[in-house]
């Protein structure tokens, strides 16, 4: 399937996904979770774009939802320019051949009971692939992730943290997709091996010509593999620049306050002082206005009655009213 010209990847436009909360002994709905809330990202072919933030404003279930595995409140979800929550169950299998996703885990999301070569193999057969050569392809694939092929008959307890990453990249890349989703794939690993993971990634993009959404929360790991960067806060993108305009000159105080979390400076660049005060709103009641003026130190009167709309240019946006323009 191939894009119009100028057609993004992947777009989702306002994007609503909302957890109901239910109270009382008949479990009546009583508020939302509202874990994504007006969630707007483009994706073009070929390009990594990191999705950074907190853990609990909504990364995780961004990644979900744009690959359906959450189905979403509200909004538009479009992939190569067809409306991805309107497909018929046909395209939808198509889409889920195309897209896949790199779990944070490998050990819980690889089955105890299965052994490498079936997980691997599982995929291709459900998606009518590699008929007769399942077993080259199995081979195939763990050489392409740095494994032997006679791994294909271990089981995942069998392996180290790393090596499971490893098999969980293999099974993303059974089905030949075009897109994977990558949600937090190094943040359980040693340093050492995440080197060695995001190296794999930026090889296997290289030569396949993937497209990540690549989800952590470690700025380090997104400026290695990014080429833009995506800053989330309570279920929303409030900035988003080429990679290293976004680490030359952060806009929003909120990114600004995630680089001055870092603990030892990136060499060569400024160390920002802006901190972001107080405790996290609750997703289930966020605040009125920009959601991050109850800890923000340059907020104003009109950031605590409108939410700002994105501005600024192709390679840089913000959402925020120190931004107007």
């Amino acid at each position: 399937m191939n894009s119009l010209p100028g057609t993004p990847l992947l777009s989702a436009s306002n994007l609503r996904t909302w957890f109901p909360l239910r109270a009382g002994f008949w479990q009546r709905a009583a508020g939302a979770v509202k874990a994504l809330d007006g969630f707007n990202l483009d994706i073009s072919a070929g390009e990594t774009v990191g999705l950074v933030g907190e853990s609990g404003c909504g990364k995780s279930t961004a990644g979900r939802t744009l690959l359906r595995l959450i189905e979403p409140t509200d909004g538009s979800l479009t992939w190569h320019g067809e409306d991805l929550l309107r497909m018929s169950p046909k395209a939808l299998r198509a889409f889920r051949k195309r897209a896949q996703i790199v779990f944070q885990d490998p050990y819980s999301s690889l089955n105890p009971r299965m052994d490498i070569g079936s997980i691997l193999a599982e995929p291709m057969r459900i998606h009518g692939l590699h008929r007769g050569s399942e077993q080259d392809r199995t081979r195939m694939l763990l050489e392409s992730v740095g494994l032997l092929p006679e791994y294909a008959a271990r089981y995942p307890h069998e392996f180290s943290g790393g090596q499971r990453q490893r098999v969980a990249i293999a099974r993303a890349l059974a089905t030949e997709p075009e897109f994977i989703v990558a949600d937090e794939p190094v943040s359980s690993l040693d340093v050492s091996i995440q080197a060695q993971i995001l190296d794999l990634l930026l090889g296997l993009k290289e030569r396949l010509g993937l497209t990540y959404l690549f989800i952590s929360h470690d700025l380090g790991v997104i400026r290695l593999i990014s080429d833009r960067v995506a800053v989330m806060y309570l279920g929303r993108i409030v900035e988003i620049a080429r990679r290293e305009e976004l680490f030359r000159a952060p806009l929003h105080p909120y990114t600004q306050a995630l680089f001055a979390a870092i603990p030892k400076p990136i060499p060569g660049k400024k160390r920002f002082r802006a901190t972001a005060t107080g405790e996290v709103p609750s997703p289930a009641n966020p605040p009125a206005g920009c959601h991050f003026h109850t800890r923000c130190p340059l907020a104003f009167d009109r950031c605590r009655k409108e939410y700002p709309p994105m501005t600024g240019g192709e390679s840089h946006r913000v959402a925020c009213w120190l931004h107007p323009e």
